[in-house]
């Protein structure tokens, strides 16, 4: 493979040199990048500039209780005291209107689940992201015949308008250069760092999704990409609250509303399907009572997933100042602000991160 090449500096083309080059600028590129520069250290980001790619279409929810079973997600307490306040100061920087928090309410299915969600609410794990358990239907257009749960430090990022924002706030700077990166491309020096093109960097960070798995540094991560479908529709119905049963519905304001998503890890590509779509309205029908009166949009995005459903930091075993921060699927909102900490960690004085999330769980299958 070419990155193995060794030439010396004095072979260099004259250009740009930095710190750290990330290959890629969806969420991941851009709140690492983020970190990285308030810590005053030089950055270059390459990005294809894919108008679909998962991080442009991603619906960007964060929420503390998921699943069938509502559990807490993934280290909730640790995540979620970071995620609006670093948002806000992304909001500040870029002068744009992204984080939106609002309620999500979930209605119960049954009266047992009623009774267990009534007991849980005074369990102190659960107690600072309730907002209130609701016994009776309370909420005109939904299907909530038993109640449900409204829950708090809630919300979504429109991961879109934050994406291209600070794409053009990083091109402003000359710190952002739309181009497909081939492998090819990547040339090590000497002293281990790494040019491409013009470009020299001294460590290099692949942020780039899905598409790590597509280069010899990373292919032996077990990458599982998963298929997404999202809707917009325009129906008679309004909610302050993001309604989640089955499927979410964001309110957008004047009878708008983003549905989603579709799961599907057996047919990856970018095109929307009869069946991703009757899906979704199936199950938005037995959420809210109202009908849809047109869709506007059908998007497809490919998550970025990864075998055991948890993200994956850390530097190659073997290739020197190689690096991966990825593997977000659809939680990146909540997960990033506090691992790309983690990630600056490592990047600046070498600290490990957790060794859930550390790249070495899977060293085992190079």
């Amino acid at each position: 493979m070419n990155s193995c090449i060794k030439i010396t500096k004095n072979d260099l083309i004259l250009g740009m040199e930095v710190d750290f080059l990330l290959i890629g600028q969806g969420l991941a590129g851009t709140v690492l990048s983020h970190r990285l520069i308030q810590k005053g250290f030089r950055v270059h980001l390459i990005d294809d500039g894919d108008p679909n790619s998962s991080s442009k279409i991603a619906a960007g929810l964060y929420n503390p209780v998921t699943g069938r079973n509502l559990v807490k997600t993934w280290q909730a307490d640790v995540l979620f005291k970071e995620i609006e306040g670093f948002y806000q100061e992304m909001e500040a920087l870029l002068h744009k209107k992204f984080l939106h928090p609002a309620g999500i309410y979930r209605p119960f299915v049954s009266y047992e689940e009623q009774n267990e969600w009534v007991a849980k609410s005074a369990d102190s794990q659960f107690n600072a992201y309730i907002n209130q358990v609701f016994t009776h239907p309370r909420n005109q257009g939904v299907r909530d015949p038993f109640g449900g749960l409204l829950l708090k430090s809630t919300g979504y990022i429109d991961t879109r308008e934050l994406v291209n924002g600070f794409g053009e706030w990083l091109k402003e700077r000359n710190m952002l250069t739309t181009s497909v990166m081939s492998e090819k491309d990547l040339v090590q020096t000497q002293d281990g760092h790494w040019r491409f093109k013009a470009i020299l960097a001294k460590k290099i960070v692949f942020a780039n999704g899905i598409q790590a798995r597509n280069n010899s540094f990373f292919d032996w991560i077990p990458f599982i990409p998963v298929k997404g479908e999202i809707l917009t529709v325009k129906q008679d119905f309004f909610s302050s609250e993001i309604i989640n049963r089955g499927v979410f519905r964001i309110d957008m304001g004047q009878g708008i509303g983003k549905v989603g998503s579709t799961y599907n890890n057996s047919e990856i590509n970018l095109c929307p399907t009869e069946a991703g779509k009757m899906e979704i309205l199936d199950k938005l029908g037995q959420l809210i009572e109202r009908e849809v009166i047109e869709i506007l949009d059908h998007q497809v995005g490919i998550r970025p997933g990864i075998r055991d459903r948890i993200p994956v930091l850390g530097k190659h075993p073997s290739k020197e100042n190689v690096y991966l921060f990825g593997g977000f699927g659809a939680k990146g909102v909540s997960l990033m602000p506090y691992l790309s900490n983690q990630m600056v960690k490592l990047l600046v004085s070498g600290e490990e991160p957790h060794k859930e999330v550390n790249i070495n769980r899977f060293f085992k299958y190079i």
